[in-house]
């Protein structure tokens, strides 16, 4: 990686922790500059625009899901192991321990959600990849034995999201500090309905 790569992937590691805390609409190139302490001028050759720049940064964000969270479930066990080791690194991402401000894509997902335009339909390409991914991770395990054969991948998919969203609302709003204990509990009581 080249110093010109290595300085935008700096810029967009702190971006998206900037997106994670204020939201994609308040992220422009000004106070990307004052966070990273660059001239607004730099950083506008690396993006040219505010929309630019969020488009860049759910990119970003994006491969550091896939990193985080996505590999490390296919690089375990098909099946059961799979779906749990997937839940298991999706859960520090929602919680904040990745980005300090939480998954930056339900953030951006609840301001864009009304909002027609390139941004709105990446948060949609990338959450339909994303949902694909759970219900076909969930499909192994149909394969593998391990869940019945009528389950339904793509409802296993939206309820372990459901479950996740809960998650952070109980988690980062209201500090409840049995949110991943009750987490846990509904996933549990998710891959028992699937195993029956």
């Amino acid at each position: 990686m080249g110093k010109g790569e290595s300085t935008k992937r700096s810029i967009l590691d702190t971006a998206s922790e900037l997106a994670s805390e204020v939201g994609l609409q308040a992220l422009t190139i000004g106070t990307l500059a004052t966070r990273t302490e660059l001239s607004k001028s730099g950083l506008f050759a690396h993006f040219r625009s505010k929309e630019a720049l969020q488009l860049e940064v759910l990119r970003h964000a994006r491969a550091r899901f896939v990193d985080i969270v996505v590999k490390p479930a296919l690089a375990a066990p098909r099946g059961e192991t799979r779906v749990r080791t997937l839940f298991e690194h999706w859960l520090p991402w929602v919680r904040g321990d990745v980005l300090p401000g939480g998954c930056v894509f339900t953030t951006a997902a609840t301001e864009f959600d009304d909002q027609p335009g390139p941004v709105r339909d990446q948060l949609v390409a990338d959450e339909r990849d994303l949902m694909d991914s759970v219900a076909q991770i969930f499909r192994t395990g149909i394969a593998e034995g391990h869940f019945h054969t009528d389950a339904d991948p793509e409802q296993f998919a939206q309820d372990l999201h459901g479950i996740l969203l809960a998650y952070l609302h109980a988690e980062r709003l209201l500090r409840d500090p049995l949110a991943e204990h009750r987490a846990r509990t509904a996933f549990e009581r998710l891959l028992d309905a699937a195993r029956r």
